[in-house]
């Protein structure tokens, strides 16, 4: 039997931003499903606030010098990677000059968040998924962590649904205790076309009228095979839709260890 391979698509990964529930998440699992057999991949936005030098980044030349189009403009797509010795773990970083070279992570130094977090996310998911084409490493699970991967499920199952890298791939998202207070910009599901997605699925988000928090969670669910509670708190409607969608649900456990054993189980229940 070949050895099953994970790509874990995180919004921040620890020690290259502070220590949360999602960036502890993000730098341990991965370490224990290795550990387990499986092989993985990890990816995370490169912020402007991450110190390339102390966290020895460097750009992978082969796999970057693609443009990715969003909104009719140009963005050029850099590919960065550094290692955590201590876990054996590459960790790949999307950056562009316009979206995260030049910004803090999600909000500004003020803390307030950017105007155009929508762009940027896209950006992000597309600009991962090129990456693994060029890898030409085909992930039998695809499990996204934080509101910054929520547009990974749709793009996967829709964008990228008839790709070798991605058609077999089954999507996990993992729900937090986490909020953001924009919405995204009137537009945004415009911006969302792409080879896959067409009027219909863009005729869908508009349906959800204004993209807030609990609607772009919804939209992530739409489109996942499961969902992992990720925290002891989560958003009610949000558990509620998941339980109407009938979509399957591992709930918070909060011994790390014992969440590791459920979550690698939940792996294997997806994939059967």
């Amino acid at each position: 039997m070949s050895q099953k391979k994970v790509l874990y698509v995180s919004q921040e990964i620890y020690p290259y931003l502070e220590e949360t529930n999602i960036s502890n998440t993000s730098r341990y699992l991965p370490q224990a499903i290795q550990e387990k057999g499986k092989e993985i991949r990890a990816f995370m936005p490169k912020y402007g606030n991450i110190n390339e030098r102390r966290n020895q980044l460097h750009e992978v030349i082969r796999l970057s010098g693609m443009n990715l189009i969003i909104d009719d403009t140009d963005h050029s797509l850099i590919i960065k990677v550094a290692s955590i010795q201590s876990a054996r773990m590459q960790v790949y970083f999307i950056d562009n000059d316009d979206y995260f070279q030049n910004r803090e992570t999600l909000v500004n130094a003020e803390g307030l968040e950017y105007d155009d977090n929508d762009e940027r996310s896209i950006f992000f998911i597309r600009g991962v998924m090129e990456t693994i084409k060029k890898l030409r490493w085909v992930p039998d699970i695809i499990h996204c962590h934080g509101w910054f991967s929520a547009l990974a499920p749709l793009y996967i199952k829709k964008g990228y649904a008839d790709d070798p890298c991605f058609k077999g791939a089954k999507v996990i998202y993992s729900l937090y205790d986490e909020s953001f207070n924009k919405s995204f910009q009137n537009g945004f599901a415009e911006k969302l076309r792409f080879d896959g997605i067409g009027d219909p699925e863009i005729e869908k988000v508009k349906e959800r009228g204004m993209i807030d928090y609990t609607n772009l969670m919804k939209l992530a669910i739409d489109f996942s095979d499961g969902v992992v509670q990720g925290s002891e708190k989560a958003n009610p409607e949000i558990i509620q839709y998941i339980q109407e969608k009938g979509v399957k649900f591992l709930p918070y456990h909060s011994d790390f260890d014992k969440r590791v054993e459920e979550i690698d189980a939940f792996y294997e229940e997806i994939d059967s």
